[in-house]
């Protein structure tokens, strides 16, 4: 694969907390407009790997690079040095992020938390911010919610402002973490539609989640975890007709029957 089309490319990742080995080894690439959805057990790694491909997590050993670039470090003669929280926090900017929790301010309507991050941290002009906002609201289906207080908004509602507020930082890639598992199970939809619309426009996303339906329906790569390493990656009709190992087998029949 020509290194311009990856967006994503994970070699040889080991994350440790403390002595406990979270990931061993986890290599993994991401082509540049391609959905792939992460599943596995609770506890196999999953989130861990998202947090650390945005270097919210610091990794051990490995690589990890969005777009080309090293996440969270750069390349001298004597090795790969980690960067001050500033040029982190700017090199994230490719990356968006979608927690299980929506993380919203509490104090600021949904319009203003759209607009937090383009107004202080991309310097933009308060009306190409505003315009901007509008739109991605209308996108995520609640143009009419720009006042609205996080309080007065549904989990489904809130879980929409929070991807909009990811998207309003214009990144390269999203990163949804079990984005729906908060959610009573009528608002789950309306948080998977508008994610299967950013599929279609080409967005390149990694998704950890149990939705198995949107990963049959939207995913182009399946990525089976478990104890923190890469058992299976494949695409979903052959992941989930198919499975090559046997714990991925064991994995369907415990959550599909």
């Amino acid at each position: 694969m020509a290194a311009a089309d990856l967006a994503v490319e994970a070699l040889g990742v080991h994350k440790f907390y403390s002595s406990l080995h979270v990931l061993h080894g986890i290599d993994l690439e991401v082509r540049r407009g391609q959905v792939v959805v992460v599943v596995g057990p609770s506890g196999s790694g999953k989130s861990t790997l998202l947090r650390c491909l945005n270097h919210l997590e610091v990794i051990q050993r490995g690589s990890i690079r969005v777009c080309g670039e090293l996440v969270g470090y750069r390349e001298t003669a004597r090795g790969p040095v980690e960067l001050g929280d500033a040029e982190v926090a700017r090199a994230r900017r490719r990356i968006g992020m979608v927690f299980q929790q929506f993380n919203l301010f509490p104090n600021l309507t949904a319009l203003g938390n759209i607009t937090a991050g383009p107004l202080h941290v991309l310097r933009e002009p308060r009306t190409r911010a505003l315009e901007e906002a509008r739109r991605l609201l209308a996108l995520v289906g609640l143009p009419d919610k720009a006042d609205a207080y996080p309080g007065q908004l549904s989990g489904g509602q809130q879980q929409r402002v929070a991807i909009a507020r990811a998207l309003a930082m214009r990144p390269e890639v999203m990163l949804f973490d079990e984005p729906t598992s908060a959610l009573d199970p009528e608002m789950i939809s309306e948080v998977l539609d508008v994610m299967v619309a950013l599929s279609k426009q080409g967005m390149t996303m990694i998704v950890v989640t149990h939705e198995m339906g949107f990963a049959r329906a939207v995913a182009d790569r399946v990525v089976f975890m478990d104890d923190g390493r890469v058992l299976e990656d494949a695409a979903p009709a052959e992941f989930f007709t198919q499975p090559r190992t046997e714990r991925g087998r064991a994995f369907l029949d415990k959550i599909l029957h």
